[in-house]
C-alpha cells in the first residue's frame, strides 16, 4: 500500500497520530459517551466491545489495510477521538476517510475541521488521491450536515446499504471530493479554522 499512509499530522487545534498500543486507555475514556454511538457501531460500551474494535483497528493498520489514526487535544495532550484512512484503492487513486468519532466537549470547536484538513490535504498533496469518499448514515443530519459543509458533492443514497449492530439496516449516504475540487475545499476549511481560532 501507500508508504506513509498515516504520519503524524499536526494541526493547532489537534494533533493526528497513527494508531498505537499505548493510545487504548484514553481512547477509551474518551468513548464513555453514550451520544457517540447513536450512528455508529457502540464500541464504548464495554471495555470489551472497545478492546476489541481497538485491537482490529491496530491489527488493520499494521498491515496496511487501513490508516487509523488517534486524535489528540493539542491544549492537553490527551485523545479525544478517532478517523481513519479506510477501502484504499491505491491502483485507482482513491481511499475513504471514515470511522470518525469525537468526544462531546470537542463537537463545534474546529476539531473536526482541523482534522479533515490534515487528512483532505495528505491524501491529496502528499500520497497523490484523486478521490476522497465520505459516507454517513443517511439518517445522521449532523454528518452529513458537516460533510455538505467541506463542502463535499453529494453522490446518493446506497438503500440497506449495511447491518449495523445496535442500529439495523442503514442506508448510507455518499459524499466525496476530488483532487478538481480540493482548492476551493482546502480555502474553504482554512476559512473557517481561521474564524474559530479568532474567537
Amino acid at each position: 500500500m501507500w508508504d506513509q499512509l498515516t504520519t503524524r499530522l499536526e494541526g493547532q487545534i489537534v494533533v493526528l497520530e497513527p494508531l498505537a498500543a499505548g493510545h487504548e486507555d484514553g481512547l477509551f475514556a474518551a468513548a464513555q459517551h453514550p451520544e457517540i454511538w447513536t450512528w455508529l457501531a457502540p464500541i464504548g460500551e464495554s471495555r470489551e466491545s472497545f478492546s476489541a474494535w481497538f485491537a482490529t483497528s491496530l491489527a488493520e493498520s499494521d498491515a496496511g489495510r487501513e490508516g487509523v489514526f488517534v486524535t489528540i487535544d493539542r491544549a492537553s495532550g490527551k485523545p479525544i477521538g478517532s478517523t481513519r484512512y479506510l477501502n484504499l484503492r491505491e491502483a485507482h487513486r482513491g481511499l475513504e476517510i471514515g470511522w470518525t468519532w469525537l468526544t462531546p466537549s470537542m463537537w463545534r470547536t474546529g476539531a473536526n475541521v482541523e482534522a479533515k484538513l490534515l487528512m483532505l490535504g495528505h491524501a491529496f498533496e502528499r500520497l497523490g488521491c484523486m478521490r476522497v469518499e465520505l459516507k454517513t448514515d443517511a439518517r445522521n443530519e449532523r454528518s452529513r450536515a458537516a460533510m455538505a459543509a467541506l463542502p463535499a458533492q453529494f453522490e446518493g443514497i446506497f438503500r440497506k446499504h449495511m447491518l449495523m449492530p445496535g442500529i439495523g439496516v442503514r442506508d448510507s449516504a455518499y459524499y466525496s471530493v476530488i483532487d478538481d475540487d480540493w482548492p476551493e475545499v482546502r480555502a474553504n476549511l482554512e476559512r473557517r479554522l481561521a474564524a474559530t481560532l479568532a474567537r
